[in-house]
């Protein structure tokens, strides 16, 4: 509880103001839409290539715009493969480094999610010298593993050139910070001992980088209806956990947020055409369109729409600020695109009650919140 902070307030209460708070904003930028590698279980059709120039004009007037009224901006970069279209993200992210120089009480974050083909230690040191210094990086296990699920466009395999990369950030000094996200599938569940003792060897020593350890689950690609999961509860998960810490207090195992920035009223997506939106999962989905960004930074959002992300803090149900997907699941699909809850309503019963969340106890997230943005209540 920060000091100042009425007695009482739960931890529940206390994300829901930060997710609403109007001096912060995060961005989760698309700088393309297209990507260097075919991943066995990925969900995006590639069907949108690079961010348009006048969407490029319209996320850094939309920083000018905000700048003097924000405490904290945050911008994600996500894909398609970011690197990709590097150019883009250094101009955005000198501008926003700009905006800061500017605004000198202005706190500014950015991170990156990169299939790492492309992040050496040489672009690692530019990108951090423009702010972008924590970058999440997946690997699927050893060689004949990893190259088997996360393989170039051309069919080749990728680890070896990530391997390589990981190395070499390690060796240099740039002031990154690097989530290696293990990914774990009944396939290679056996060679994981071996495999996160080589990343714990290789990299854990360097305080630098965290191991998360992520089950591959069905989220819509075409390999879906051939997919094996892991049971979420699997014993086996939690002693491969045990692997990689590095001390008492597990210091290299990354534990990830319990309010998804989908939920959080100061996050939104821009997709490379321009798009608004707030799940990077469900990107087919029409109700995932919220709004438009325009070139003058000013934003067409579809309220109705919006709020029905985050029906969650109404309802005062933590598995839907966990995940706002969620209540396109539960209903199945209509007419129009997946049927949402009614924002009052948990099927089943009433709301579950708030600092529960199916069975686990509702924790505060500890890393920085994005921010709201002034919206337009307009029809994209």
């Amino acid at each position: 509880m920060s000091a100042g902070e009425p007695a009482g307030v739960s931890a529940f209460d206390r994300e829901m103001a930060a997710s609403f708070r109007s001096d912060r904003l995060h961005l989760i930028l698309f700088p393309t839409e297209q990507c260097n590698f075919r991943c066995t279980y990925c969900y995006e059709d590639f069907a949108i290539g690079r961010m348009r120039p006048e969407v490029v004009e319209g996320v850094k007037n939309l920083i000018d715009r905000r700048r003097d009224d924000l405490a904290h901006l945050q911008i994600s970069w996500f894909g398609g493969e970011p690197m990709l279209a590097r150019p883009i993200v250094e101009d955005v992210a000198a501008h926003a480094s700009e905006a800061r120089r500017r605004r000198p009480g202005l706190g500014y974050d950015s991170d990156m999610t990169t299939n790492g083909y492309l992040l050496d230690d040489p672009a690692a040191r530019r990108l951090a010298e423009l702010g972008i210094r924590r970058f999440q990086v997946s690997l699927d296990g050893p060689a004949q593993h990893h190259d088997h699920t996360r393989v170039r466009a051309d069919g080749q395999g990728t680890f070896e050139r990530i391997w390589r990369n990981l190395s070499s950030i390690r060796d240099g000094s740039a002031d990154v910070r690097v989530l290696l996200r293990v990914h774990l599938t009944p396939g290679n569940l056996v060679v994981m001992p071996e495999f996160l003792t080589r990343v714990r060897d290789t990299f854990l020593g360097d305080p630098r980088f965290l191991v998360f350890l992520k089950r591959v689950v069905r989220l819509g690609g075409p390999g879906d209806a051939s997919m094996e999961v892991l049971d979420a509860e699997d014993a086996r998960i939690a002693a491969l956990e045990e692997i990689i810490r590095t001390d008492g207090r597990g210091a290299s195992l990354f534990q990830p947020e319990e309010v998804c920035y989908a939920a959080r009223a100061n996050s939104l997506m821009v997709r490379a055409d321009g798009r608004l939106g707030k799940c990077t999962v469900g990107l087919s989905e029409p109700a995932n369109t919220v709004g438009r960004l325009l070139p003058d930074g000013s934003l067409k959002v579809d309220n109705p729409r919006l709020r029905q992300w985050l029906q969650g803090w109404e309802s005062r149900d933590p598995e839907l600020t966990a995940c706002p997907y969620e209540a396109f699941t539960r209903q199945g699909t209509g007419p129009r695109g997946p049927d949402l809850l009614q924002l009052t309503e948990r099927p089943g019963g009433p709301p579950r009650p708030a600092g529960q969340a199916g069975g686990r106890s509702y924790r505060q997230n500890s890393l920085p919140s994005g921010s709201a943005m002034t919206t337009q209540a307009t029809s994209p």
